[in-house]
């Protein structure tokens, strides 16, 4: 097969030339290549999706497209120069406008579709709705087309820092504090299992929409898989809201963690559709040990969240309250 990635330098889209390579497959990756290098063996296409397509990707030929770009008129650009192949889109589980709703495709109810370009910094929440547009073009242009919408995507490489702030809070030792509802349902899927499973959708042609999510979970169970033996401090969201504790994501954030019920189906997707059609999912405390290798190996690596000494002042701000562990 010969697969066109349509970038290829940062954790997933390189996760995916990567499993490509090394399953055989030719691989072009498209892009400015600004933000790193392609896996060896691929091949650089230098590409600023907001300019024409080169001449060496419009007169060239592709068995396969995959596109994670959330920018509509990149992806109308790359389906201007490349319409004929298989594409798979990699777009995202925030298409879905109610996050209580844990429905998936063809269930779930999508956000309108925002067709223009919007600076995510400005307006974050146009990300759902670009992306809503950028599918209805793979869809509608496309000789043949995989939408596929990750939840929470972790593991090695992530710069997020999201799921990072949990693997490196478990190479310390102290007692931990753990947001919100021990039972509350979250699920995360490992970079590398998701992109073998792309590739694997775009050998397979296969033609349809998918949640590309892991296994639903418990949080207690997801802190549990990282570290068996920690000693975890559960603490309720009132009292983290009432502190100035953020959800999801940033410096003063408990990551991973999302206010309930508001979020209750966000992280609660159901993976059956996706496993039936291949993919396959590595145990959650086998990402959480590789990703710490990872931030051992790479100091530079991003990790997002609230620091040790806000920690163990919040620790201490509970049981002074009265709180119960």
């Amino acid at each position: 097969m010969r697969l066109l990635v349509l970038g290829g330098t940062v954790f997933l889209s390189r996760e995916i030339a990567a499993q490509a390579l090394r399953r055989g497959h030719e691989v072009v990756c498209a892009c400015r290549g600004e933000s790193g290098g392609v896996p060896e063996g691929a091949t650089l296409l230098r590409w600023d999706r907001g300019q024409s397509a080169p001449d060496e990707l419009t007169t060239g030929s592709f068995d396969a497209v995959v596109d994670v770009s959330r920018v509509p008129s990149h992806v109308r650009r790359g389906l201007d120069a490349v319409s004929d192949a298989h594409w798979v889109f990699v777009s995202t589980i925030s298409v879905y406008a109610d996050d209580a709703d844990p429905g998936g495709p063809g269930v779930g109810v999508l956000h309108e579709p925002s067709a223009d370009d919007v600076d995510l910094r400005v307006s974050p929440a146009a990300y759902g709705p670009m992306k809503v547009a950028c599918e209805e073009l793979v869809l509608s242009r496309a000789a043949s087309a995989t939408v596929v919408r990750p939840g929470l995507i972790v593991g090695p490489g992530d710069p997020s820092g999201r799921f990072t702030y949990w693997a490196d809070r478990f190479t310390r030792d102290g007692e931990v504090l753990a947001p919100g509802d021990p039972a509350a349902v979250v699920q995360v899927i490992d970079v590398r299992d998701l992109a073998a499973w792309i590739v694997t959708l775009a050998e397979d042609r296969r033609v349809g929409v998918l949640d590309g999510v892991g296994q639903p979970m418990s949080f207690a169970d997801l802190l549990r898989a990282c570290a068996p033996s920690a000693s975890l401090t559960w603490v309720d969201q009132e009292f983290l809201g009432d502190h100035g504790v953020e959800p999801w994501t940033g410096p003063d954030s408990l990551p991973v963690w999302l206010p309930r019920p508001a979020y209750d189906g966000m992280l609660a997707h159901s993976p059956q559709p996706a496993l039936d059609a291949g993919l396959v999912l590595r145990p959650v405390g086998e990402t959480c040990r590789d990703t710490q290798a990872w931030l051992r190996a790479d100091p530079a690596a991003r990790i997002t969240g609230i620091t040790a000494e806000r920690e163990q002042e919040l620790i201490g701000a509970w049981g002074r309250r009265g709180g119960v562990s």
